[in-house]
C-alpha cells in the first residue's frame, strides 16, 4: 500500500455530500481548516470516504497516541464492551477504573504516594485540578501562563491565555486567575533555580503588587506549551517554578494532556527535568481515542471529601480498558520510539531550515515538535498566511498537519510512525514549500 494515494479532486463527491450535512445541522463553533472527511484509519493512516489515502501526522490532535485502532486497544474496547458499558464509577466499583487508577498512581512521576481522580475530557481535568487546588490550600487565586490552551470550558478557559477567539463573549470568567508570561527566549533560565529570570519575576512583580502568595492556590503550567506553539521552556525553569511553589505553599498543576502518556520520549514531560508536580492533569493520548481524561494528585493533596466532587461518565470502563492498553504498547516500544523518530524528524527538518528562509526555529521534545514559518528570520518575523497555505497544501498532497501558535507547524503523529513515515512527510513538506515558491536558499 502505497501513502498517501490520492485518488480524486479533494473533497471528493462523497466527501462534498457530507460537508453539505454538515453545514446544515452541525455547529459553526468547530475550526476545520481543510475538508477531510474520515471513514477508517489504521496507524499512521487515514482513508476517507472517497478511498483517499493520508499520512496522519495530527493523531486527531495529538491522541490517537498507539496509532488508529490499534489491535491490541480494539481488542481491549471490544472484550470490555460485551461484559459491562457503563456503570458509573463515582458511585459504584469495578475492575477496569481500579487496575487504571493504580497502574497512573504508581507510574509516577516522583515517588510520592498518588491518587488519581476520572474525568471526560481535558478540560475537565483542568477543572478539577482547579477545584482540588482551592479545596486542599483554602486558597482562591490561581496563576497561569500567556499562551497557555487549558481547555474551553470556564475554569479552564479561564485559566488560558492563548488566543482572544476563545474569550471573547464568554465574560465574566472565573475571578482570581492571574496570567504571566511563559519564558520564551528567557535569558537566566538555564541558571540553577534559585536564579531563574523569569521565576524570579512572578515573586517580584505578580506576588508583590497583586497576588500575594499566601492567597495563590496553584500555578498552572504547560511543561510544553502545546496550542502556544509547542514552545520547550529552558532547563532551570521548571525546577524553578517547583522551589517557588513549595516555598510559598502553592501547589504546582502540570497540564500534560498533550505533552503526557509517552509523547516526549518519556511518560510525562516533566520528567525531563526531574520535577515532580502535585497534580498532573491527563486526557488526549491517555486511552488512544477513547474519551478520557484524569488528575493525578500526591495522596495527600487528594483528601477531598466524599460528594465534593465526582463526573459520571469519567473512568468509564471501556475507556478505561482502552487506556490500560495504550500503557501497555508506550511500555513495549512506543515511548522510545516517540523519542527516536522526534530526534529523526527535527534533524530533518533542520536539513530543511537549511534550504529555505521561511523556515524558523523548530523546537521540541519526542514526537511534539514544531516548525515556525516566517517572513524573515532577521528581523524575527512570523508568517501566518504562508502557515496556513503550506497545512492546505499539504493536505491536498496526502499529508494531515496542523497549526499552532503564531505561524508553526505542529507534528505530532502517532508514536507508531515509522522512519520511513518520517521521511515521507519531510519530502512531501519539501515538495510544498518548493511548490508554493519559498525556496529562498538561506545564506
Amino acid at each position: 500500500m502505497t501513502v498517501p494515494d490520492i485518488r480524486t479532486a479533494l473533497p471528493g463527491p462523497k466527501a462534498q455530500a457530507l460537508l453539505l450535512r454538515d453545514a446544515k445541522y452541525v455547529s459553526p463553533s468547530y475550526t476545520r481548516v481543510y475538508p477531510l472527511v474520515v471513514e477508517s484509519g489504521s496507524g499512521a493512516v487515514i482513508r476517507d470516504v472517497d478511498g483517499n489515502l493520508f499520512l496522519d501526522f495530527t493523531a486527531g490532535i495529538a491522541v490517537a497516541s498507539t496509532g488508529h485502532c490499534h489491535p491490541h486497544v480494539v481488542a481491549a474496547i471490544k472484550d470490555q464492551a460485551e461484559k459491562l458499558i457503563h456503570m458509573s464509577g463515582t458511585d459504584f466499583y469495578y475492575a477496569p477504573q481500579i487496575d487504571l487508577s493504580q497502574r497512573l498512581a504508581e507510574g509516577g512521576p516522583g515517588t510520592s504516594a498518588k491518587r488519581v481522580f476520572f474525568t471526560n475530557s481535558g478540560a475537565e481535568a483542568l477543572e478539577a485540578a482547579l477545584k482540588l487546588a482551592r479545596w486542599h490550600t483554602g486558597r482562591t487565586r490561581a496563576v497561569a501562563f500567556f499562551g497557555a490552551f487549558h481547555g474551553r470550558t470556564y475554569g479552564a478557559m479561564s485559566l488560558s491565555g492563548s488566543k482572544l477567539v476563545h474569550r471573547r463573549g464568554f465574560s465574566p470568567l472565573v475571578p482570581d486567575i492571574h496570567h504571566v508570561p511563559y519564558p520564551r527566549g528567557c535569558h537566566g533560565c538555564d541558571a540553577p533555580a534559585a536564579g531563574c529570570e523569569c521565576v524570579r519575576n512572578i515573586e517580584d512583580t505578580l506576588f508583590r503588587r497583586t497576588a500575594p502568595p499566601e492567597e495563590v492556590a496553584a500555578v498552572f503550567v504547560e511543561p510544553i506549551q502545546g496550542e502556544g506553539g509547542y514552545y520547550v521552556p529552558p532547563k532551570g525553569f521548571l525546577p524553578a517554578l517547583r522551589e517557588m511553589c513549595t516555598r510559598n505553599g502553592i501547589l504546582l498543576v502540570a497540564d500534560e494532556v498533550q505533552s503526557g502518556m509517552g509523547r516526549t520520549g518519556k511518560m510525562y514531560a516533566v520528567e525531563h527535568w526531574g520535577v515532580e508536580p502535585d497534580i498532573i492533569c491527563l486526557a488526549k493520548g491517555i486511552a488512544s481515542g477513547m474519551p478520557l481524561g484524569a488528575i493525578i494528585a500526591r495522596d495527600e493533596v487528594m483528601d477531598w471529601p466524599s460528594g465534593s466532587h465526582a463526573s459520571t461518565f469519567g473512568g468509564n470502563p471501556i475507556s478505561c480498558r482502552a487506556a490500560l492498553a495504550t500503557l501497555d504498547l508506550l511500555h513495549a516500544g512506543y515511548m522510545a520510539n516517540a523519542a527516536e523518530r522526534g530526534e529523526q524528524l527535527k534533524k530533518r527538518l533542520l536539513d530543511l531550515q537549511k534550504r529555505y528562509s521561511e523556515i524558523g526555529e523548530v523546537r521540541g521534545l519526542g514526537l511534539m515538535v514544531a516548525m515556525d514559518v516566517v517572513k524573515s528570520r532577521e528581523p524575527y518575523s512570523f508568517a501566518p498566511a504562508l502557515r496556513d497555505a503550506v497545512v492546505e497544501a499539504a493536505f491536498r498532497s496526502g499529508l494531515l498537519l496542523l497549526g499552532c501558535g503564531e505561524s508553526a507547524l505542529r507534528f505530532c503523529p502517532p508514536l507508531c510512525i515509522t522512519a520511513e513515515q518520517v521521511e515521507t512527510a519531510v519530502r512531501l513538506l519539501d515538495d510544498v514549500l518548493s511548490a508554493l515558491g519559498t525556496k529562498n536558499h538561506a545564506e
